[in-house]
């Protein structure tokens, strides 16, 4: 069974990641440029943020995979569709 993570903070997210995802690496440079908190948790050092991943994706490793405050998550979302998200969640 996997461990549901813990939510992050109003106005911030927790992307799911890899090092070599390029998706990721562009998310990470606009969620920057925008100012939005983030925290990464890169999922081959932590066989449960995977499986939660693939809990989350129909059983897939698709990343990045965002979870928002609200607890709901999306796979590699645009940079309108965190902003949308996190303005739901404020």
């Amino acid at each position: 069974m996997t461990a549901t993570p813990s939510l992050p903070d109003r106005g911030t997210v927790t992307m799911y990641s890899t090092a070599w995802c390029g998706y990721c690496r562009r998310l990470r440079t606009q969620l920057d440029s925008e100012g939005i908190g983030y925290t990464v948790i890169d999922i081959e050092d932590d066989p449960q943020t995977a499986e939660f991943v693939e809990q989350v994706n129909g059983g897939n490793r698709t990343v990045p995979t965002v979870v928002y405050p609200d607890g709901s998550a999306a796979t590699n979302p645009s940079l309108a569709d965190v902003k949308a998200a996190l303005a739901v969640s404020a």
